[in-house]
């Protein structure tokens, strides 16, 4: 049975000097916040809303190396011509 939906909560936060506000431990809590974690700011229609965000690894890859991966890739004129008559076939 899915479970009831959790009633939102509101907190009136206090903006620092330096335009700093400190997220509440019970929402961060709720919303695995961690020290150090990425989160989404995003204004909308007049309002502020706060978001976790994911963070996530991408690698770059020199033209070398790509050049290299679709040479090892490539097909020989002989399997491109079995590919080409299967997909005729189908």
């Amino acid at each position: 049975m899915p479970s009831a939906p959790r009633p939102s909560q509101r907190e009136v936060l206090t903006v620092s000097s330096r335009g700093q506000i400190t997220l509440p431990a019970s929402m961060r809590k709720h919303l695995g916040i961690q020290p150090g974690g990425a989160v989404i700011l995003e204004e909308c229609e007049g309002e502020l809303r706060l978001k976790p965000a994911a963070v996530l690894e991408v690698e770059h890859y020199s033209d070398d190396q790509i050049a290299a991966w679709d040479q090892a890739d490539a097909l020989t004129p002989e399997e491109r011509q079995r590919i080409l008559q299967r997909l005729q076939q189908a």
